[in-house]
């Protein structure tokens, strides 16, 4: 059993597939970082200079001046902001992935693609029979 499990795990597909979980998350973090640091300052500013990532409705009744005094103080809230700006990240992310999986079919189904047999050769005469053939029309013998 220990060896099955290690020829599981060296196998192609989970080392592939452990690739694609590294780069995956690596390139999640870097458009959360376009979504928050370059998208998202210039959408606040055409919206009258607010921070998205700094809205929040504090759920205890009081005030607070920003995110993080909120978070020092440990109340509970709705962070709208933060919920905004990973709503955008999830959008483009899921973007590019989609844009990746067109590409990766597209190539897929360039390649050629090897057609069943519909046919096999008689062992007696040698000529192409149909696979359903019982006898072969050519010498009669029984397949």
């Amino acid at each position: 059993m220990l060896s099955e499990f290690k020829k599981f795990l060296i196998s192609g597909n989970v080392v592939d597939m452990a690739v694609g979980f590294i780069f995956g998350a690596a390139f999640a973090t870097v458009v959360k970082s376009l979504v928050a640091n370059i998208i998202m300052p210039p959408v606040g500013l055409l919206m009258g200079g607010v921070d998205f990532s700094s809205l929040f409705i504090a759920l205890d009744g009081k005030e607070y001046g920003s995110l993080s005094a909120l978070d020092a103080a440990g109340a509970p809230a709705i962070k709208l902001g933060i919920f905004v700006n990973d709503l955008i990240s999830f959008t483009i992310l899921g973007f590019v992935i989609f844009m990746m999986v067109k590409a990766y079919n597209k190539l897929k189904a360039a390649e050629p693609t090897v057609a069943a047999a519909t046919t096999k050769i008689c062992p007696e005469c040698a000529m192409e029979i149909p696979l359903a053939a019982k006898v072969c029309p050519h010498c009669r013998a029984a397949q």
